[in-house]
């Protein structure tokens, strides 16, 4: 269990109906309590993603157990129901904000009928969790997929982001997610060009040392995971996916 970090993907934690589409989007609060307390009765060690990108750069070894939560979306609902779990255990977290969409709502749902639109945190919240120890990364301006961009609307995009994330909270943006999981060779080039240290992916598997400091690997975190499930996850399911297998021959 040692030399390898889960990275794992959350987006939405509150109370949801039951669902058969879209699972990767939400965790019930409750199981999300239980997950926590798992990674806590059963010594697991939560690293910040400076720490990550540490271990990832071979600066430091990984500790047996090691895990990393992430946030996409930067939904209102995670200060209600994500943030008191996470202090009471005094676990780091990072959660990504769309900087176009701050305060306002998760407009990208309306593509789906029926499917309720959530609130994104506000101004005021951003800072507020930041205060409280959380990482707050860039998840781009507009929650576009950037592999199907132009360079020039991928690098806009990227720089627009972390200076207008900077300017909100006071501090440096250093952490990234690709909306969707979409990038490509030019998206990380824009990414390292845009000053970002890391970038976490969709490609499924954990963090290993060497892994390219913008192509990093997550394991999505759904609805219908019970602990069984979750458990499964952190220590079965290790297999990279091929994509991920590719970008690993790829990089220098």
């Amino acid at each position: 269990m040692a030399n390898r970090i889960s990275i794992l993907m959350y987006h939405q934690v509150g109370k949801f109906a039951p669902m058969r589409e879209h699972r990767a989007n939400y965790c019930d609060h409750r199981r999300f309590a239980g997950q926590m307390a798992f990674l806590k009765g059963f010594g697991y060690r939560v690293l910040d993603l400076d720490q990550v990108l540490a271990c990832v750069r071979g600066e430091r070894s990984i500790p047996p157990r090691a895990v990393a939560l992430t946030f996409d979306d930067g939904y209102a609902n995670f200060v209600s129901h994500a943030l008191p779990v996470l202090r009471h255990h005094g676990f780091p977290a990072t959660v990504y904000a769309v900087s176009g969409r701050v305060g306002g709502q998760a407009q990208w749902f309306a593509q789906d009928s029926g499917r309720p639109v959530p609130e994104l945190m506000s101004a005021a919240q951003l800072r507020a969790i930041q205060a409280s120890g959380i990482t707050v990364g860039s998840h781009t301006v507009s929650h576009l997929k950037l592999a199907e961009a132009t360079p020039e609307r991928q690098h806009r995009e990227l720089i627009d982001s972390k200076a207008c994330l900077e300017d909100l909270l006071g501090e440096e943006v250093k952490h990234l997610c690709y909306p969707y999981g979409s990038f490509a060779p030019d998206t990380v080039r824009a990414a390292a060009a845009s000053g970002y240290l890391s970038a976490t992916t969709c490609l499924r598997g954990p963090a290993l040392p060497g892994d390219h400091p913008l192509v990093l690997p997550r394991k999505a975190i759904s609805f219908g995971d019970s602990l069984i499930g979750y458990f499964w996850k952190l220590v079965v399911k290790n297999k990279p996916k091929p994509q991920l297998l590719e970008w690993r021959r790829a990089s220098p």
